[in-house]
Parts: C-alpha cells; structure tokens; sequence
C-alpha cells in the first residue's frame, strides 16, 4: 500500500483532513491521504477505491491511473455492468460488441454480461474513473453497450435554470438501464433549484471549480479531486464558488440508480 499523491515523510503541518465518514449517509474522501489498492489484474496501473459498500453503497467507484502499457482484462460480467470514463489521456477499451479509443471525456457503458478490458497503449498516463455494480433486472427490458465521448454531448438547462446545466451519457427514457452517469455544471454562483431528497444514491468526482454543498445538516467546501458518496434520501444541494472569470466552474460527474421499483 503507498499513497496515491506519491508524497512519503514527514510533513511539515501538522496532520489533518478534509475527509469526513458519515457512513450510511454521505461521505467525503479528499485526494490527500488516499491510498493505493492491490486489486489482481490490474497490470501496471496505480487504483484507488472510492465509493464502496463498506460505506453503504451499492456500487463500487475507483480512480485508475494506467501507466503505459497499464490494462485490465474482464472488468464486470456474471450480473455486474460497468461503466468506464476518461479523466485525461487516450485508452483503448473492448468489450462483446464494441472495441474503440476512448480520449479526455470518452466513455463506455458495457451491461451486465459483457465484461470490459482496457489497455494504454501509448506512452503517458490515463486517468480513468471506473464504475461497478450489480445489476437490477426487468422482464422484457435489457441494457446495451454504449460509447460516446462527453465532448460531444448536449448541454441541457437544468430544471429550467440557464447557469446550471447536465449532460446524460446512457438513455432517460429505456428501461432497459437501471443507472445512469450524468455530469452537472455550475457557472460560478449558480445552484440547485431546491434542496433535493431522494431515494437515489450517488457516487459524485469533482472535475472542476468549488463548492459549498449541503449534505444532511452540513455544508461542506468542496474542489476539484474531491469524491463523495450520498446515500438514499440524504438531503443535498449546492452553491458554485469562486471567483468568476478568474475560476474554473464547477463541474461533477455522478452516477444515479433509476428505473426501478422499490426491492421488498
């Protein structure tokens, strides 16, 4: 086990965080003090384990960096459908149907019984942000691959406001997908609607900008590299802060479970 900023040694400050575990409610991981999984198959990459069910989630997230020639064959399958996004870099990704070169917000959704693999084969690092979980089926209904990049998705006003938009990587409108990954933008003080309250949970990466966001009682700082966990019915919203024209907006990309009634 090492540390995913590779930083070794004392410091200079004294110890502390921005991390906070509320488990089963909502957690924040900050980059600084997250460390390394040895998870076999992965082939020279460095991962990391973010959202997990230690925590109370249904789904497991991960922060990969591939080094050059980092791969990992036979992600997902047997029930469990994943979901792969390019942070930064260029990654060759495979599955049953579809095998392509995925760039800086490229991404692939490979349902639940078609293991993924991925190989970096050029000479810098990829940063990958990956996603796992099992799979919710309904009768008559079924999930496909799907490849895209970010880049070339519709910005769509959020519930009516014109500096806040989302973008939806899978279908809204297909049962056939019981989650879904969307990415939200903020411009600078811009915010939710409302204080939101739902059944869904969310694993959520910060891509850019600040901000202070309402998790339960609390409200959090929150930037870019920051992850958070929020289970059901957790309530939530968000302020983007900083300094407009000086600063980047605020940008998340999250997963959502849908589609699916209530298990009893």
């Amino acid at each position: 086990m090492s540390y995913l900023n590779n930083q070794v040694g004392y410091r200079d400050e004294l110890l502390q965080t921005r991390s906070i575990i509320k488990k089963e409610n909502w957690v924040l991981l900050e980059p600084d003090g997250l460390v390394k999984n040895a998870i076999p198959g992965y082939v020279n990459c460095d991962v990391t384990i973010l959202g997990s069910p230690a925590m109370g989630a249904s789904f497991a997230d991960y922060l990969v960096t591939a080094h050059a020639g980092g791969k990992k064959e036979g992600i997902g399958g047997d029930g469990i459908e994943t979901f792969l996004y390019v942070i930064e870099g260029e990654v060759t990704v495979k599955n049953a149907d579809k095998e392509a070169a995925l760039t800086q917000g490229g991404y692939i959704y490979s349902p639940e019984d078609k293991p993924v693999s991925f190989e970096n084969k050029g000479n810098s690092d990829v940063k990958i942000y990956l996603y796992r979980r099992r799979y919710e089926k309904v009768e008559g209904y079924s999930a496909h691959t799907i490849v895209g990049n970010a880049n070339e998705l519709e910005w769509i006003s959020y519930e009516g406001m014109e500096n806040c938009y989302i973008q939806n990587f899978l279908p809204t409108d297909d049962f056939g997908f019981d989650m879904n990954m969307h990415i939200l933008k903020f411009h600078i003080g811009a915010s939710h609607g409302y204080i939101e309250t739902h059944v869904q949970e969310h694993g959520m990466l910060f891509l850019s900008g600040k901000a202070m966001y309402r998790l339960d009682e609390d409200w959090v700082p929150l930037k870019k590299g920051d992850y958070v966990f929020m289970d059901a019915y957790c309530p939530q919203a968000c302020y983007a802060v900083g300094d407009e024209g000086r600063e980047e907006v605020l940008t998340y990309i999250y997963s959502k479970d849908c589609n699916r009634d209530v298990a009893l």
